[in-house]
């Protein structure tokens, strides 16, 4: 006995989760590197950000971009929300008893960078397929990435400001691209245009 077969196609109806990834790591890039510039130092406001905007917030929109079959998307998010929550526990954990002598150096923290920085890279190329605007965030941080590394690697402070002062445009680049995309859609046209590649 033969059966019809039946094909069901499932509409995605969910929102674009990439701005909130994009919001979450262009504020909490551009408050971090407000420090790395000098304006400030660093402080349990830049830990809470890192904590809950920069890391919790960007692996929920990653994790959304997962449901939402987009590897790049679900790959950025995830990574760098895990980056944000890893480099605040790098800065925590030497601060209680059990891991008082687990505080890293210049050199390992130069190398933590360099991975980021390498990653960033990869990363960058599929921005190439993508738009403008993320083509500019991804490259951008590329640059912070090493400038901050080379920083670590030669002790030479002059270096980790003129990466302050990279950073905070990245993560104002970053911070409009989540613009654009919110307000192009509310609007159902180009407000801020992404550069389509």
């Amino acid at each position: 006995m033969n059966t019809p077969e039946t094909t069901l196609t499932i509409k995605d109806t969910t929102a674009n989760p990439a701005p909130l990834g994009l919001l979450g790591f262009g504020m909490t890039t551009v408050l971090l590197n407000l420090h790395n510039a000098g304006f400030y130092d660093l402080n349990s406001m830049i830990i809470g950000m890192g904590i809950f905007v920069g890391g919790i917030a960007q692996i929920i929109a990653g994790i959304q971009e997962w449901k939402k079959n987009n590897t790049f998307g679900a790959t950025a998010f995830t990574a760098y929300g895990s980056f944000w929550i890893a480099l605040v526990t790098i800065w925590l954990l030497p601060k209680t008893s059990f891991g008082a002598d687990l505080k890293p150096d210049d050199v390992s923290m130069g190398w933590f960078l360099l991975m980021w920085g390498i990653f960033t890279a990869f990363m960058f190329i599929g921005t190439l397929r993508l738009n403008r605007a993320l083509q500019t965030v991804f490259g951008s941080l590329i640059i912070l990435f090493f400038l901050l590394a080379i920083g670590d690697f030669t002790g030479i402070k002059v270096i980790k400001v003129i990466a302050g002062i990279e950073g905070i445009f990245c993560g104002l680049s970053a911070m409009y691209a989540c613009a654009a995309q919110v307000l192009n859609e509310v609007y159902g046209k180009t407000i801020l245009p992404l550069g389509k590649v």
